[in-house]
């Protein structure tokens, strides 16, 4: 257990972390209510328009990613994060203002929904690189596991907090609460002890710096794996939100206390991904592999469920199979790449991972509302088992990698693999 929790013995990482936890618990918050304000006061069920929001809000990380990933290698990480923050808390409030006055339209919704991208693409790529100044780079897998602990405990308070709020007072206060939230990270950078930050390699000003990384992410092909997967994992499997609100909604004909608590019970498995995730070491390729295997199968037992209650209880596992395979794209990733170009890289990474959205949200929420709900999460199953088989083999092909089926003392399989970056 003192393993899962090591990277808390900083204290400025403790800092981090505790006020990430409740900004995180007004972000999933605001998620909920976004999307319940969409489809119930701005639209008559429309799967559509809430795939439509949620392309606009990561639609930026196709355009921005790149050169975000650029000012979190060369900028002061800590003051980049305390703009961001606050940008994000003075849109929230907005969107709170507007939904408490009934002003609130379709259109405005979109508009702020896209400006959220905007200032989450940049923000994204430095807050996924300033752990590596809290903590030394022994425990950066550890202190990436509990980021994804902190994210994911927010969840198990969040859905469920704006249910009910939205049941009792409406979803504008939803909105206010998280701006307020926002606070809570900006006072932790302000107050950390800033001679006790790691010094971290800045990019020097150069021309080429973006084809730089594109040039280096070519030539690794392990991280190209990763990137291709999650890549198509993100367009079709990872869109829990809109998938739970046309479950909840369209499928079981529940309310918005029942859509938060599906955000809150998908908590629990993602939780418990995420202390796992704290304990490993060095995580690998074939994680991220094994993992997409079994999430493709959580999601597609979870679409089959023929009741409200049987469908919340599979998404245990279809959180704790998609979070150990994020946590372990991201960990690998950071882990292996040199620290002055892993805002680059990771940059790259969230464009593809996160800038797959756009693509998917839309086209996933049309499929629930032509074909049905269940079919919206079943597309993402038969993805992600076609990817991740496809890659698998290519890397049993090209890495030549020996799988060793194992009948005692249990059955398993031994994964022998050469000693390169590509295992």
């Amino acid at each position: 257990m003192a393993s899962t929790f090591s990277s808390l013995r900083y204290p400025n990482y403790r800092v981090w972390f505790g006020a990430a936890l409740v900004a995180n618990v007004g972000t999933w918050m605001q998620r909920v209510g976004q999307d319940w304000v969409v489809l119930t006061q701005l639209t008559d069920n429309s799967g559509t328009a809430v795939g439509i929001t949620t392309a606009l809000q990561f639609l930026p990380f196709l355009l921005v990613s790149p050169y975000a990933g650029l000012l979190a290698d060369r900028l002061d990480r800590r003051k980049l994060l305390m703009s961001t923050q606050a940008g994000m808390g003075l849109l929230a409030f907005v969107l709170g203002a507007l939904t408490l006055t009934g002003t609130v339209r379709l259109w405005h919704l979109y508009v702020l929904a896209f400006l959220l991208g905007v200032v989450s693409a940049v923000d994204s790529p430095v807050r996924q690189t300033f752990v590596a100044q809290l903590v030394p780079h022994s425990n950066l897998p550890n202190a990436i596991g509990l980021n994804s602990a902190s994210f994911n405990a927010a969840r198990l308070i969040g859905p469920g907090s704006a249910g009910l709020l939205i049941a009792a007072v409406g979803a504008g206060w939803v909105f206010i609460i998280n701006g307020i939230s926002f606070a809570a990270t900006i006072a932790a950078l302000a107050v950390m002890n800033t001679a006790t930050l790691r010094t971290l390699p800045v990019a020097p000003r150069s021309k080429g710096q973006i084809r730089e990384a594109v040039r280096f992410v070519r030539g690794r092909t392990d991280i190209v794996v990763i990137m291709v997967v999650m890549a198509v994992v993100s367009t079709f499997g990872l869109n829990f939100q809109l998938t739970s609100a046309l479950m909840a909604r369209v499928q079981f004909g529940k309310g918005a206390g029942e859509y938060g608590v599906l955000g809150s019970v998908l908590a629990i498995g993602s939780l418990a991904g995420a202390l796992l995730a704290a304990r490993r070491d060095q995580p690998r390729v074939r994680l991220v592999l094994g993992a997409g295997f079994a999430f493709a199968a959580a999601t597609t037992l979870n679409a089959l469920m023929p009741t409200y209650l049987a469908f919340a209880v599979t998404t245990i596992p279809v959180g704790l199979a998609s979070l150990t395979m994020m946590t372990a794209a991201n960990a690998t990733i950071q882990t292996s790449v040199d620290p002055v170009m892993r805002g680059r890289v990771m940059a790259l990474y969230m464009m593809v991972f996160q800038g797959a959205t756009p693509v998917g949200a839309p086209l996933v929420g049309w499929i629930g509302e032509v074909a049905g709900p269940r079919w919206a999460i079943l597309v993402g199953s038969v993805a992600t088992f076609l990817v991740v088989g496809a890659a698998a083999v290519w890397a049993l092909r090209n890495w030549h990698v020996k799988v060793r089926p194992h009948l005692r003392p249990w059955p398993r399989l031994d994964i022998v693999y050469p000693p390169t970056p590509a295992s």
